[in-house]
């Protein structure tokens, strides 16, 4: 089955749970992780992979230094993505929910991480779930640590991410299918 069969009977069966109908473009994937300094190492989290565009950009960029933690719930987006990047030393594939972040991280070791880069779909949460999840971004992250949210709509959910972060930026990528682009977030506010 192709990634794009695959995510969109996911999207069909499970609606907004899974964020988009189809995978991120490779535009889409490049423009997501761009503001990355890939020049120091460090540890980045990618919180709902799915099929793994997103994540073969970061294995293509992260040197060997930098620690690669890939989070997805879906068992069958797992089992693609454990395949695809079993050869990866610093890559992890971690079968679980956002929920328990930092509960993964402990396990690991790991205090703080660099960048998360999320590809939930973060505004069709609950009220509940996204004071949670963004709670878990403030303990994880490094004070100058960034958080990045692809996003189907674009600058539709700006002053949505705003109430979460002091500082958001946002990039349009019209090559993608839908057209789409990337939240570049700084500073998690308390919640």
């Amino acid at each position: 089955m192709s990634d794009f069969t695959l995510f969109l009977s996911k999207f069909l069966k499970h609606g907004t749970a899974i964020a988009s109908l189809a995978p991120s473009s490779r535009w889409l994937s490049r423009a997501t992780v761009g503001n990355i300094d890939w020049s120091r190492p460090g540890v980045v989290v990618e919180l709902g992979a799915g099929t793994g565009p997103i994540t073969r950009e970061l294995a293509a960029r992260a040197g060997e230094q930098t620690q690669l933690l890939v989070v997805e719930r879906d068992p069958d987006f797992v089992k693609i993505l454990r395949q695809r990047y079993s050869g990866r030393p610093n890559l992890e594939v971690i079968e679980g929910d956002v929920r328990d972040l930092a509960g993964m991280l402990a396990d690991r070791k790991i205090a703080q991480v660099d960048h998360i880069v999320s590809g939930l779909p973060v505004p069709s949460f609950t009220k509940d779930l996204q004071q949670s999840l963004f709670r878990n971004v403030r303990d994880v992250l490094k004070p100058d640590g960034t958080y990045n949210q692809i996003t189907e709509m674009p600058l539709v959910y700006w002053n949505f991410y705003r109430r979460f972060f002091d500082d958001v930026r946002f990039v349009f990528e019209p090559r993608n299918f839908p057209p789409a682009g990337a939240y570049f977030c700084r500073g998690v506010k308390d919640a």
